[in-house]
């Protein structure tokens, strides 16, 4: 595919704006505001709740705008059936075995929220609380910056951790979303953002060509955590080094990964050095010709494919979510991380900062 600078992707020169407005309520008459940002091309509407990406629209080939996030039209449908949609997840993204890690001697034991495991920060993470505005601005970029303080003991983890949320959106059609933390005792970390992304307009992903800039991932036991086996992706089918349609390989039965993630629901370690911002990864929809790279600081990033969308959950203008309908790229320590010593560190210590960024950018492709 070629890219292209077409006219209605250049945005004007004037900057990005940032609008903030209600989104409605919860059922216990909580108030969630939304801020939404745009250039004039791009336009992205962050909530309250959970932080959360509720739409991000982005023109294809032909100047059309679509929205290439799923979500839900009204907060309480995010509590009534929860699915992390554009979600800022943690304390800790991913799964822990069994809620169990030990820090300095001493053992905690998190929620079990995914069969034996702990996921996304247990019952109460991130994704269910709601955030507090601290600032918006227009300009180039606009942006706006949210904040959460979860107290020591908070969901079984130690520390009262301090946590921003900023979202900015630039005249190149990038939204970057940056994780800051600190702590007042050692804890451990890993926040992502949780977007789950359709470049076409409706359908599912799996004509979407991805290429992940990783050379090895995590493989998984049956209830999908970590072995502690870095696997190299030549000959599987992890391999997206080169771009891959995503529904080529997705239903190979003959990989036991496959089988136990129902799909890609795996960990790939990237390449580069953590802390750097880098390329980590490409979407592509012919279709549309929607392009999608993604720039990050984290050392992995977790592929998931939709496969437990069940058919259950009623999206934005009434369409229902399906296995396959989406995508997930979220940058992130490895999971379960606290318990082996040889994956990269998720541990927190007084007087550091945690940071984790991450920059979306949209641009089209020609035929």
């Amino acid at each position: 595919m070629t890219l292209l600078t077409l006219p209605w992707l250049v945005a004007p020169a004037s900057g990005a704006e940032a609008k903030r407005m209600q989104f409605g309520k919860l059922d216990d008459g909580t108030a969630i505001e939304a801020v939404e940002l745009s250039n004039g091309k791009v336009s992205a509407k962050i909530i309250t709740l959970g932080a959360s990406v509720q739409s991000l629209t982005v023109p294809d080939r032909n100047g059309k705008a679509g929205d290439v996030v799923l979500g839900y039209a009204t907060p309480a449908e995010y509590l009534a059936k929860p699915q992390y949609f554009g979600a800022t997840v943690g304390r800790y993204a991913n799964r822990i075995r069994a809620g169990k890690f030990s820090l300095d001697g001493k053992s905690y034991q998190l929620a079990t929220n995914d069969g034996p495991n702990h996921l996304h920060g247990g019952v109460r993470g991130f994704d269910k609380v709601v955030w507090k505005i601290d600032s918006v601005k227009s300009g180039s970029p606009s942006s706006v910056v949210l904040s959460h303080v979860s107290p020591d003991g908070d969901g079984g983890y130690p520390g009262t951790l301090k946590v921003t949320a900023t979202y900015s959106l630039n005249d190149k059609n990038e939204l970057s979303v940056e994780y800051q933390a600190t702590t007042d005792k050692p804890t451990i970390v890993n926040i992502t953002n949780h977007s789950y992304f359709n470049l076409a307009d409706g359908g599912d992903i799996l004509g979407h060509r991805l290429t992940l800039l990783a050379d090895a991932y995590t493989p998984v036991d049956a209830t999908l955590i970590p072995t502690g086996e870095r696997r190299k992706v030549a000959g599987t089918p992890f391999d997206f080094r080169e771009p891959h349609t995503i529904g080529a390989r997705v239903r190979d039965g003959n990989d036991e990964q496959i089988r136990f993630g129902r799909g890609y629901d795996h960990n790939y370690i990237l390449r580069g050095d953590a802390g750097t911002l880098r390329l980590a990864a490409k979407v592509e929809d012919p279709a549309s010709g929607r392009v999608m790279e993604l720039l990050v600081t984290a050392p992995a990033v977790q592929f998931y494919s939709g496969n437990f969308l069940d058919g259950t959950s009623i999206g934005k203008a009434g369409r229902i979510y399906r296995q396959g309908d989406a995508l997930c790229l979220e940058p992130q320590v490895f999971p379960d991380a606290p318990n082996h010593p040889d994956f990269p560190s998720a541990r927190l210590n007084p007087g550091q900062t945690y940071t984790n960024t991450m920059v979306f950018r949209f641009s089209v492709a020609g035929n």
